[in-house]
Formats: structure tokens, C-alpha cells, sequence
């Protein structure tokens, strides 16, 4: 099998399935996506494999759903649907704001994969990343990773609402309001990973978690990870999600939901991620060239009054970091 954002490894039990866009910080282009779902098909299918290490090549887990033209998968790819170019989840997601929809659909298939998935997050592990790591089954990270959200600042509400079923009610909002960054340290020590270990150590200790896992056979695994699927299930973490993605389908609407697009359209991506940043000194922010006071989203001379461009889809064309 040949895929060029993705590698595939199979070691005994164990599957790897490697981000490989180390230059973009694993951005989660539509390709990526889709070579992706297609490997972990493949590892669900091998009668040798019994669990899953989903990892990202170079210093970053996944900084987010790319935000560049580069996002769009080409007609000749073998792994997303012909008609959407997108992973194919069930649906080609033809209406207006679908993205999250599609997001979450997507991220159903690795919920619902007969074998377990090991997330294992070095480095930035942001905005999509998140979403991807925290549908895993289990999530061992290194102490200092950074997870966060920052498009919550000016762009949308988060695509996949997982916050509240992982973390405290108080920190789940400030996750979701805020999109800070949290070490991967703290994020252990909330709950929402299963281990954070020193960055030289986090393949070997996630190898040895998995090989551990590996000495049950699958179809007690897949039977156990079905079990526990369906008590969240019936707690209502699927309706949950589902519905985050039509309030996220709102806040694309808001009067300010243009601006980040605005920003892109004339100083180029980074410009926008600075703007977006700046005032939290943090991510993109943190450059000397980021405006750290800058006026409040919607207030800045052009923004209001656009009936068209409010109600852009702020990441049309762009994706999400």
C-alpha cells in the first residue's frame, strides 16, 4: 500500500500509523485524513495486529486541520471520496457549514474501529489534533506537549465539543472559551491523558502499554472496547458531539466570523494567526509582529457591515489550526 502523507508499519501485534507532514507540523490535510481512516482499516483487518499507535513524525503530534490551499485532496486520490474529496465517512456533506459535521462523522470510524487506538502526542497537539487524539481509546503524551484549541479566540466553537466528557466542568470551559495551551503534564493529571512521560521516553513506554495490550486476544479487546463505547453512548456523548457541531454551525454566523478570513485575505495566514494570537502572547502570538492590543474581533475598520463576508465559513478555504 503507498500513501504519501501517511506512514504504515506493522511490528508483531503492534500497528503504526505515522503522521507524516513533519514540515507542516502534521497538518490534517484532506489526503492525511483519508490515507489515515484508510490504514487503520487495514490494521483493523490484519488477523496479527491487535492494537493501534497513532504518532506524528518530528516535533508535533498534529497542529490542526490544515489552513493552507493545501488542505484540498486532488481528484486522483485513492482515499477520500470522489465526489466530497473528503474522507469518506457516509455522507459527501454537501450543505453550508458542514465541516464539523463531517469532522465528527469521521472520527466516528476510529470509535468504532474493532481494535484499540493508541494516541501517542509529542509537541503541539492542537485545534484538530486534539479532536483526532482525544477519539482514541487511550492518549500517552509527552510532559511537555502543548494541547489547545486557539481557533475558540476568533474563528469558530470547537469543531468536535469532546471537552466536557474528558475533562472537569470548570476546566472544560476554559479549554473550549479560552483555548489556552495545557502541558501535557496537567493534562494527565486532569484525566484527559493516561500517562505523560519525559519526551525520550514516550515510545518506548507507549510500545510497552501496547504490548502489554497485546497479549489479550482481539475479539476480547474489541468486545471490551465495545462495551465501554456504549455505556458513554447511553450517557449521550454521541447526541453530545452531534449537537456541538450545529452550535459550531451558528458561531460560523456570528457578525464577527469573517475576520480571520478577512486577515488572510490580506496579510496571508501567518498575518491572520498573529492577529488571532497576539493579544494571548501565545502559538503565533508570540512573535514581535503579532499585535498584542489589537481591537476586539468585529470592531476593526471594514469588518462591520459585510453581511457577506460575516456569514463566510471562516475556514473555507483555509481549515483549521
Amino acid at each position: 500500500m503507498t500513501y504519501q502523507d501517511i506512514k504504515y508499519e506493522i511490528d508483531g501485534r503492534i500497528a503504526y500509523v505515522t503522521l507524516n507532514r513533519p514540515e507542516k507540523l502534521n497538518a490534517l490535510s484532506n489526503n492525511l485524513r483519508g490515507e489515515m481512516i484508510h490504514a487503520m482499516k487495514e490494521a483493523e483487518a490484519a488477523t496479527e495486529v491487535a492494537v493501534i499507535i497513532l504518532r506524528g513524525e518530528g516535533r508535533a503530534f498534529s497542529a490542526g486541520y490544515d489552513l493552507t490551499p493545501s488542505r484540498a485532496a486532488t481528484e486522483d486520490s485513492d482515499y477520500v471520496h470522489p465526489r466530497s474529496l473528503l474522507p469518506d465517512s457516509g455522507s459527501t456533506h454537501p450543505g453550508p457549514m458542514e465541516w464539523s459535521r463531517h469532522v465528527v462523522a469521521t472520527n466516528w470510524v476510529i470509535w468504532e474501529l474493532a481494535k484499540p487506538v493508541i494516541a501517542q502526542v509529542q509537541g503541539y497537539c492542537l485545534a484538530g489534533g486534539t479532536e483526532l487524539a482525544s477519539i482514541c481509546d487511550f492518549r500517552i503524551v509527552a510532559e511537555d506537549a502543548q494541547i489547545g484549541y486557539p481557533p475558540v479566540r476568533a474563528m469558530t466553537t470547537m469543531d468536535m465539543m469532546w471537552a466536557p466528557w474528558h475533562l472537569p466542568m470548570a476546566k472544560a470551559r476554559e479549554f473550549a472559551y479560552v483555548g489556552d495551551s495545557i502541558t501535557g503534564a496537567e493534562m494527565a493529571r486532569l484525566g484527559w491523558a493516561n500517562y505523560a512521560v519525559p519526551l525520550d521516553e514516550l515510545a518506548s513506554f507507549t510500545e510497552e502499554f501496547a504490548q502489554r495490550m497485546s497479549h489479550i486476544d482481539n475479539d476480547m479487546l474489541m468486545y471490551s472496547k465495545r462495551a465501554v463505547n456504549r455505556q458513554y453512548e447511553v450517557m449521550g456523548i454521541r447526541t453530545g458531539l452531534w449537537s456541538g457541531t450545529e452550535i459550531q454551525g451558528l458561531s460560523s454566523y456570528r457578525p464577527a466570523a469573517g475576520e480571520f478570513g478577512r486577515h488572510v485575505q490580506e496579510g496571508g495566514l501567518k498575518a491572520a494567526l498573529e492577529w488571532r494570537d497576539g493579544p494571548f502572547r501565545d502559538f503565533r502570538g508570540a512573535y514581535d509582529s503579532a499585535p498584542k492590543d489589537r481591537p476586539l474581533a468585529g470592531s476593526d475598520s471594514g469588518s462591520n457591515g459585510d453581511a457577506a463576508n460575516q456569514r463566510r465559513d471562516p475556514r473555507s478555504g483555509y481549515g483549521r489550526t
